[in-house]
């Protein structure tokens, strides 16, 4: 299936895989590759030469087209950009928008430059500043989300822009590509649904809790890091929604700690890093400090397996995905249900 993001990025089907921390690393991301999607590593949780490696497997793994997800606003961005000039990486993808010079410098250098962004006037900005496509998430999806739905905010983007628009947020089967094709999207982005693959690292037991889940069961929630927050509703997520102020800074010091120790980063730039993804709210200390070791929570659960230790992020679709295909198997599926549908709409009475 052709679409102006297939064009665009060299992938033979319009799915993109997300770049989730701790679980889009080269075997996941390599998968999908190889599965006619664009992979993409979630490199926010991966130190500067971890990043190396991780596209390196990637590239020992699959010739086909791949993408790294960077934080723009992260010190040590000019490094992260720089691997993927020095690798040949082929896509850009960005949490959050970056700046019109870093756009600049990528295309020139013939890097694909998408970024994901949740509401229109962002998708503006940056197609202004020359990105060459953008990923519109609605707020079914999982991890750090919106209010608008995908259904009301993608139609909003489709005519703001002239650039191709990739949906995401609830998209899991055919049905929903041929629905965002129908709005005017070129394709589609899921976390959640190739979270939920037999080549995703996640520890199974993890994957069973997800499984287990009904869309009742995911939650948006501030107690985390004070910002809107898609993920599983887990005893540690109500812990912290119904505790003070006091318990809230501890639990915040005590992973902090243990994050700075894994990435290597000082006090400062936790802090700063924290600082940064305030955009402009109210936060406390301790909700500064989870800010910047959130992944660290991620990784509690999505690398050791401890749920109730961790946070879960998770898109809506959680609660009506019940299997564990490969990559393979589940674009396949997609694709093979989305020109079903597809050749009945067009076909004669």
């Amino acid at each position: 299936m052709e679409t102006a993001l297939t064009r665009l990025v060299g992938v033979r089907h319009p799915i993109v895989q997300t770049g989730m921390g701790w679980v889009a690393g080269p075997r996941l991301v390599s998968a999908a590759a190889n599965a006619g999607a664009l992979g993409v590593l979630g490199s926010a949780t991966m130190t500067v030469d971890g990043l190396r490696e991780a596209v390196r497997e990637v590239k020992s793994r699959t010739d086909a087209p791949f993408g790294v997800n960077l934080r723009a606003d992260a010190a040590d961005a000019g490094d992260r950009v720089r691997i993927i000039l020095d690798e040949g990486v082929r896509v850009a993808s960005f949490a959050l928008a970056p700046s019109r010079e870093l756009i600049g410098e990528l295309k020139e250098a013939g890097v694909v430059v998408i970024p994901s962004v949740g509401a229109r006037r962002h998708a503006e900005k940056v197609a202004a500043w020359g990105a060459d496509a953008v990923v519109v998430q609605g707020g079914e999806g999982g991890g750090h989300t919106g209010e608008v739905a995908t259904t009301v905010l993608l139609p909003q983007v489709v005519d703001a822009v002239d650039i191709p628009v990739v949906a995401a947020g609830g998209f899991y089967d055919g049905r929903g590509l041929v629905a965002a094709l129908a709005y005017g999207a070129a394709g589609v982005a899921m976390g959640t649904r190739f979270l939920l693959t037999s080549d995703s690292t996640v520890p199974d037991a993890v994957k069973a809790r997800y499984l287990a889940a009904t869309v009742r069961d995911v939650t948006v929630t501030r107690a985390v890091d004070g910002l809107p927050h898609r993920m599983l509703r887990t005893d540690l997520v109500a812990s912290l929604e119904n505790s003070g102020r006091a318990r809230r800074l501890l639990h915040a010091v005590r992973r902090a700690a243990g994050f700075r120790r894994l990435s290597g980063l000082t006090w400062p730039q936790l802090v700063r890093d924290g600082l940064a993804m305030r955009h402009g709210k109210d936060l406390t200390w301790s909700q500064v400090l989870l800010a910047a070791n959130t992944p660290m929570l991620l990784r509690s659960a999505m690398v050791e397996g401890r749920t109730d230790l961790g946070v879960m992020a998770s898109g809506q679709v959680a609660g009506v995905i019940d299997d564990l295909p490969s990559c393979a198997e589940l674009v396949e599926r997609i694709m093979k249900e989305a020109e079903e549908i597809r050749q009945r709409l067009t076909a004669s009475p």
